[in-house]
């Protein structure tokens, strides 16, 4: 299980980084698809003459939230630090949370719903260990 959540965790990070970077290298979204993105983010989120002028903010968004989160698990993982699978459980469900936002922006679009499922797929994975170290620990 640990090298599943390894290899999910750097999976997801890798998501976002890429995805932070597209959105920094064409901010306006032309290149790769993002510009109806955009002005469906300006009709449903707040201040958007503040953060949706472009897709800067929301790459530093992304790699913040997903992006540093899901490196730090990773990292965490890798080192077999004590409290990795809660912040794994966080992870996940920070990401499933995240594309519920999505789904309420775009509506459900194919690499949303993956990226849902890796999420899930995180927090089950997280809440296995949690428990299965919590039987080794109580023994």
């Amino acid at each position: 299980m640990n090298t599943f959540l390894k290899i999910l965790t750097l999976f997801i990070a890798v998501g976002a980084v890429g995805g932070a970077v597209m959105m920094w290298t064409d901010p306006t979204g032309v290149s790769w698809g993002g510009e109806p993105m955009l002005d469906l983010l300006r009709s449903k989120m707040p201040w958007p003459d503040i953060l949706f002028k472009d897709f800067i903010p929301s790459g530093f968004v992304l790699l913040a939230v997903n992006g540093l989160t899901q490196l730090l698990a990773a990292l965490m993982l890798f080192k077999k630090h004590h409290r990795v699978y809660w912040v794994c459980l966080a992870c996940g469900i920070i990401l499933m949370l995240w594309i519920v936002l999505e789904w309420y922006v775009w509506g459900f679009v194919a690499l949303s719903n993956i990226f849902f499922v890796l999420g899930l797929a995180e927090a089950v994975a997280a809440l296995i260990m949690i428990r299965l170290s919590s039987r080794v620990q109580s023994c």
